[in-house]
């Protein structure tokens, strides 16, 4: 007997009602995205591993799935290093490509290798898949999609501006209540400056981001294993847990940086794009968070978040700028600003909320039951009419028991059913049956289009 078929761990089929779904997200973002000027475009799914590595930190390097060169890769390896065993090594030596981790970094390239075509300020959006090679859990997978918009080219804080209002149309639009979290990678540089610490930014920063997830007490404890003197520590706390209004929080936080220029400079930044939000009305909460601090090293400015608040999840989106992107790829001076989108978080967040519409994942509209020959050849061209005016149709391809008809369209949901025998041909008509209901009527054509658009 054949083994079953599996799937690698950390990936997923989906079924037609779960794509339905899917498509339902990734359409309301890209809707939202073209609004605000943003165009498409994709790069391919592996990347040189001289693009990807040393750009996501040492964690980062170790999750990305590296692709084995084809043909003999072991012929430029000697008997010592093959005997060696040190993994590490020996991918460098025969894998020279792999997965995307990211859609940023692969975009950086992308605006280098393209920078002679491209018009700056440069607002490009993408949607597809990456790879991870982390241990698959609830809510983390090793293949999922992110949905990243990205403004480069451009110093403007306008930017960070109407991003921050795309993310609250999108959410809006699903009708999830979030709250969108900012903070600002130099008043985190400022903060670690005025304690003494400022050589130790990137370990405060980790272990800052985990407050929500291991609590105050373990970040201390992880920030004293990090060399962090017990000084210092207590000098983090009044900061970390600063509380208020965002007005209350800025004012606190000028007082305390007072001394720290790239500290203030992060808090005139963040006082902009905060005043310049509450003037537009948004939706959605949004809160200045000081112990948001986004694990990825390339940020150097505004960084974002966003927390559902009726579903216990992660971050279901985030986002920030960063100034120096492009140069690791020989292109200084290139500012830029992006978010990205969880989709298969927000994809549970929908399911847990219930909050698709029936239209979005119902496909179908009207099916026709075939009685024979001829009946199907008049169901035919009604089925023309009634695709030409936009109405999602089928017929049933065998003319079956009536039955196995009807469960095939209960089995997909489809509401209505289109019943045409000799009495139905005779008049030019169709009996139109409402499965819900079952209610059933005769109708010509034109009001059956009329009934169901």
């Amino acid at each position: 007997m054949a083994a079953k078929p599996s799937i690698p761990k950390g990936t997923r089929d989906f079924s037609p009602v779960e794509m339905a779904k899917r498509n339902y997200i990734f359409n309301i973002i890209r809707d939202v995205y073209h609004l605000y000027g943003f165009q498409q475009i994709e790069t391919p799914s592996m990347e040189m591993l001289t693009t990807l590595m040393g750009k996501y930190g040492d964690e980062g390097d170790k999750l990305l799935f590296k692709i084995q060169n084809s043909g003999d890769y072991f012929s430029g390896l000697t008997d010592e290093e093959l005997l060696s065993r040190n993994a590490a090594k020996l991918a460098g030596k025969f894998c020279e490509k792999g997965l995307r981790y990211d859609l940023t970094v692969p975009f950086a390239r992308y605006v280098v290798m393209h920078r002679d075509e491209i018009t700056f300020p440069f607002k490009r959006y993408q949607i597809q898949p990456v790879w991870r090679a982390d241990r698959p859990q609830k809510g983390r997978y090793r293949e999922f999609y992110q949905c990243d918009a990205d403004v480069v080219g451009s110093d403007s804080l306008l930017n960070e501006v109407e991003l921050m209002q795309i993310v609250d149309s999108v959410f809006t639009r699903f009708g999830i209540r979030v709250c969108i979290k900012i903070n600002n990678r130099k008043i985190l540089s400022g903060i670690a400056e005025i304690i003494g610490e400022s050589d130790k930014i990137v370990d405060i920063t980790v272990a800052i981001d985990k407050l929500d997830k291991i609590g105050l007490d373990n970040v201390n404890a992880e920030l004293q294993e990090k060399g962090i003197s017990d000084e210092a520590i207590a000098k983090l706390q009044p900061i970390i847990l600063l509380s208020g209004s965002n007005e209350e929080k800025l004012v606190t936080l000028k007082q305390v940086l007072a001394n720290s220029e790239i500290g203030l400079k992060g808090v005139e930044e963040s006082e902009f794009i905060l005043s310049t939000l509450k003037n537009l009305g948004l939706k959605n909460e949004l809160e200045l968070d000081l112990t948001l601090a986004r694990g990825l090293n390339y940020y150097t400015g505004a960084i974002f978040e966003v927390k559902a608040l009726d579903v216990q999840i992660g971050s279901i989106t985030g986002g920030g700028r960063y100034d120096n992107l492009t140069g690791v790829f020989g292109m200084a001076g290139v500012s830029g600003v992006g978010i990205s989108f969880g989709a298969d978080r927000i994809f549970d967040v929908l399911n847990q909320l219930d909050l698709y519409p029936k239209e979005a994942v119902n496909g179908t509209q009207l099916l026709f039951i075939n009685f024979g020959d001829k009946e199907a050849a008049f169901s035919m061209k009604v089925l023309a009419q009634v695709r030409a005016a936009g109405i999602r149709a089928e017929i049933f391809p065998d003319s079956s028991k009536m039955k196995k008809q009807m469960g095939y369209a209960n089995s997909k949901t489809i509401p209505f059913v289109a019943l045409v025998g000799e009495n139905e041909m005779n008049e030019g008509k169709v009996t139109l049956k409402n499965m819900e209901t079952g209610e059933q009527k005769l109708v010509s054509p034109e009001q059956l289009i009329s009934e169901l658009s």
